[in-house]
């Protein structure tokens, strides 16, 4: 959209039958469902694609902002919900854990704001990033930020630090996973996720996948071409650098630059051709990040009052993620993250009359299938303890498992995320948007600033305005 808007001619080339990518739904019973991101944050970054193209969101998405961000669940029958409102977290931390916890947990909110407001346009808005650039964007003012953002530290530790009841330790962990990565070995960083959700979490009415058909008509709109069931096999070269692309179909396409949208990984791994396996560096297997073990379909929730969103936590959380990322298979009793989508995100919300769409979810190593037979009964088995029943035909149910995002997602392995974020090296090393190869850019999760729709949107933006630079195309 943007490259059209400055006068490129812009054609894209999508292999599946429709935009999305990983925002794409099932089709289940005659229903679309999502079975990937199921609520939107940091809406201001799409605000601000919709602005620069004179639109306004609002008028092609309905969105529906969370006044309750998730439920929480444990074996020993508690529960806390978080809630938009920060205020009320407090006052419900309060009564889940006590006063000091309470107070505990508006120190770390403002930690989490502090920590954000240091990287926003130091890092995730900014080209890829050194560690010396970090210093020089920030500045000497901005120097006492960044020594507040514990890199060194693991999250685990720090939430350590920060709360005593294990509890919380265990839900603002979680946060981890938002990046496929372990809270034992992701650096303390990750904090600032707490604050971008307090900052805002949005429903999109009518699905997820609404918005990546919103950001395509948009793109039509300015003039770029979408082909779909469009697969490409191959990048050519001229002179080393990329001058086009080759489809399945035999047809070949000559282009002045060409954009990756793909994990980076199947670049390095050759599978678009020898010439531009040098573009990025491999992502070794033993640094990819998580993969999953989905299932979706209908049913009755009985017995365990859901809202949108859900999470039924392990009874160990460290066992689960040694299990995951050292012993590399699926644990006997994962946690679980369940979105109820036909209800509402309030601490009221009311089940439907009728069988609802139901999306679980549970981690899982990158590298295969070990174990996954038994997830079903994991996930469901799992539920069950907290007294959920789902009563239907969860037989029925479309399972998608590692291998089979790695055949959606080839060279991944299933990492869903790219690399997974573990140690404070690891956001240094992603791609930024100009690749090793003349002519060949990079967008998408995999690489800089990272996974999750605003971030990826992010690396659209950021890869549009490095071929403006490179072919002198004016700035809109």
């Amino acid at each position: 959209m943007e490259l059209a808007r400055s006068g490129a001619q812009v054609t894209v080339l999508e292999s599946a039958d429709g935009p999305g990518g990983k925002l794409r739904p099932a089709a289940v019973g005659g229903t679309l469902v999502d079975t990937g991101p199921t609520v939107l944050t940091l809406r201001d970054v799409f605000d601000g694609l919709f602005e620069d193209a004179g639109e306004r969101l609002d008028d092609h998405l309905q969105l529906e902002s969370a006044a309750l961000l998730a439920r929480h669940a444990w074996l020993d029958g508690s529960r806390l919900d978080l809630h938009a409102d920060p205020l009320a977290t407090e006052q419900a931390i309060g009564d889940f854990a006590g006063l000091a916890e309470a107070r505990r947990f508006a120190a770390f909110r403002s930690r989490a704001k502090s920590i954000h407001d240091t990287l926003e346009h130091t890092y995730m808005r900014a080209k890829r990033p050194s560690l010396p650039g970090l210093i020089g964007r920030a500045g000497i003012r901005g120097l006492p930020g960044l020594l507040g953002i514990s890199p060194f530290t693991t999250l685990w530790q720090e939430l350590g630090r920060t709360f005593q009841d294990p509890r919380l330790q265990q839900l603002f962990g979680r946060y981890a996973t938002y990046c496929g990565s372990s809270p034992f070995l992701a650096p303390a960083t990750l904090m600032l996720i707490a604050h971008v959700e307090l900052a805002g979490v949005w429903r999109v009415m009518g699905g997820m996948h609404r918005l990546a058909t919103a950001v395509e008509k948009l793109g039509e709109r300015c003039g770029a071409t979408y082909r779909y069931h469009s697969e490409v096999v191959g990048l050519n070269l001229d002179h080393r650098r990329v001058s086009g692309v080759e489809l399945a179909s035999g047809e070949v396409l000559t282009a002045d630059a060409v954009v990756f949208n793909g994990d980076q990984a199947a670049l390095a791994g050759g599978l678009l051709g020898e010439g531009v396996s040098r573009a990025t560096a491999p992502n070794p297997a033993s640094e990819r990040s998580l993969s999953a073990v989905t299932q979706v379909g209908f049913g009755r929730a009985r017995g365990f009052e859901l809202t949108h969103h859900n999470v039924f936590f392990s009874a160990d959380y460290e066992q689960e993620f040694d299990t995951l990322f050292r012993q590399r298979r699926v644990p006997d009793a994962p946690t679980v993250y369940l979105c109820a989508q036909d209800r509402a995100a309030t601490a009221d919300a009311k089940a439907p009359e009728t069988e609802e769409r139901l999306f679980c979810l549970i981690n899982a190593p990158a590298d295969g299938n070990h174990h996954a037979e038994t997830s079903r009964c994991q996930t469901f088995d799992h539920l069950a303890r907290f007294g959920l029943e789902l009563q239907g035909s969860t037989e029925s149910w479309l399972t998608r498992r590692p291998t089979d995002w790695e055949r959606l997602f080839p060279a991944t392995g299933g990492a869903l995320y790219g690399q997974a974020t573990h140690g404070w090296q690891a956001s240094f090393r992603r791609p930024g948007s100009r690749s090793r190869v003349p002519g060949l850019y990079l967008a998408g999760g995999s690489v800089h600033p990272g996974a999750g729709l605003p971030m990826a949107a992010l690396s659209g933006r950021q890869a549009a305005a490095s071929i403006r630079k490179d072919l002198g195309l004016p700035e809109m």
